[in-house]
């Protein structure tokens, strides 16, 4: 691999941490560190979320599994979409305004326990408790990517020394600058992502000579595996497309994408921030799916050149770019994917710090902790938790989709319905909060490590645990809430002054 890719990789990561640098210098306090005083414009709130919710499966696992099994995998994108617009329009302006209500929330979990009183209190730490054990398997999901895409670039370099010079990065700059430097980060690399998804299918299909060519490749690499490549239904079920689909319904509890949400200078803002981000994640989306149909034609096409995969789907889009572009242009390529990586992964180490640092050592240990000393252990915290999901990704045998979708649906089956009717619904307890929580995070595990397996076992068809844990989650949300005690008129007042105050400014 040539110097020029090496260099343009080298300043991307120069430019990052000099960001990061110049966030360290505008923390001032706790508040800082983890929500960038609220202070966020809608370009910087849309491009952030959708840059932290985008990880490296984005140019990663997505093209891989549209190149493995054609576009009846595009419906992880289709669900996605959908469940992403629904949370613009129905939990991001509510959840804004709630926050503030709940005592100013900086977390997830102390929002659940200002949201619900003193009754919250358990609900806190549990949710603090699901965040870390998921949010580690996820941060261990964007280590993994990073560590492919070292050993890609620099050959010869073992898994090891990959996976720690991928991470390192990233954990400077979040540990140096933490909230602000994450979202600022996140604002270039959501901008170099949708140069690379935008310009590698570009150039595929223009290789290929057009679309008539493209076609007759595909068709012949269908001919040759058995396999119809073309149409979203085929190989998939019905019970399959719900599955794949379903993956829209973890957004709703995603604590990495709900903060940027409640970061937002204000509820109008959101409105932009939502028709940018959609625009963008509509587009980023396309060129992954792009990316992967279009490779299966470009290596049908030049069978010589399929080495360049390594024998991993995974690594379809590293090597487009890499065979396809000039050395400079495929360093600004590949750099998109470790900011695919970095974005998400500094975010997520960030939530887990904070759900840390603010629930357990404030909320616990020191609850008149100076600010100056929360900042310190809130780095602290960053270093910890990126230890341990590195030791996770140890594996080099692991996959960056099974470890995504693993945690995706943990946080959407565990907080999701229990999110949306926090906003929504003024009769839900802290009782009912708590038991959808509990009943949506141990379906989900259960589910995964035991039901599916059984099925696949027995021959049956399996389903992806968000969908069950969602729905019992929900389930248990409502039925706990309905039988327990009205909950205290101090709550129900805080919680229609904020759908007052929301309506009014909407």
């Amino acid at each position: 691999m040539n110097n020029p890719m090496y260099i343009t990789f080298g300043i991307y990561l120069i430019a990052v941490l000099l960001i990061g640098l110049a966030a360290y210098f505008s923390t001032r306090n706790f508040d800082d560190y983890i929500l960038g005083g609220r202070s966020l414009g809608p370009y910087v709130t849309a491009m952030s979320a959708g840059a932290s919710d985008m990880s490296g499966w984005l140019l990663m696992g997505l093209p891989g599994a549209i190149y493995a099994s054609g576009l009846s995998e595009a419906w992880i994108a289709i669900g996605l979409t959908i469940g992403a617009w629904l949370n613009w329009l129905f939990v991001s302006g509510r959840l804004r305004v709630h926050t503030e209500y709940a005592n100013n929330a900086l977390t997830l979990p102390d929002y659940f326990y200002h949201r619900f009183g003193a009754k919250g209190q358990a609900m806190k730490v549990i949710s603090a408790v699901i965040i870390l054990f998921f949010f580690t398997i996820y941060c261990a999901s964007g280590i993994v990517a990073g560590a492919r895409l070292f050993q890609s670039l620099f050959e010869g370099m073992s898994y090891n020394t990959a996976l720690w010079l991928g991470a390192g990065a990233t954990i400077a700059y979040t540990f140096i600058g933490g909230f602000l430097a994450v979202s600022w980060t996140d604002t270039v690399q959501a901008t170099l992502m949708l140069f690379a998804l935008i310009l590698t299918p570009i150039m595929v299909y223009l290789s290929l000579g057009g679309a008539a060519e493209m076609s007759a490749a595909v068709q012949a690499v269908a001919a040759n595996t058995g396999k119809e490549y073309s149409s979203l239904f085929a190989g998939t079920t019905f019970l399959g497309i719900i599955s794949t689909a379903a993956w829209g319904l973890g957004y709703f509890g995603q604590p990495h994408i709900l903060a940027r949400f409640m970061a937002a200078e204000n509820v109008k803002s959101l409105n932009s921030a939502r028709r940018i981000g959609m625009t963008w994640m509509i587009v980023c989306l396309g060129g992954a799916v792009a990316a992967g149909y279009f490779g299966i034609a470009y290596f049908g096409g030049h069978p010589e050149e399929i080495g360049a995969l390594g024998g991993n789907d995974e690594r379809i889009f590293i090597a487009l770019a890499t065979l396809l572009f000039n050395p400079w242009i495929a360093g600004v390529i590949l750099s998109a994917i470790l900011a695919a990586v970095m974005s998400t992964l500094s975010c997520q180490l960030l939530v887990c710090s904070s759900a840390i640092t603010e629930d357990f050592y404030k909320g616990f240990l020191r609850p008149n902790a100076a600010q100056n000393e929360l900042v310190w252990v809130g780095r602290i915290m960053v270093l910890a938790v990126a230890i341990i999901a590195i030791l996770i990704a140890g594996n080099p045998d692991s996959k960056v989709l099974g470890l995504v979708s693993y945690a995706w649906a943990g946080f959407g089956a565990a907080f999701g319905p229990v999110v949306i009717l926090s906003v929504m619904w003024k009769r839900m307890t802290a009782s009912g909060a708590l038991a959808g929580m509990i009943s949506g995070a141990v379906v989900v595990v259960l589910w995964a490590e035991k039901v599916n397996p059984a099925l696949s076992k027995a021959g049956l068809p399996t389903m992806y645990e968000i969908v069950p844990g969602f729905i019992l989650c929900g389930l248990a949300v409502v039925a706990v809430s309905l039988l327990s005690k009205t909950p205290e008129r101090e709550v129900v007042e805080k919680f229609e002054k904020a759908d007052a105050d929301y309506r009014a400014i909407h």
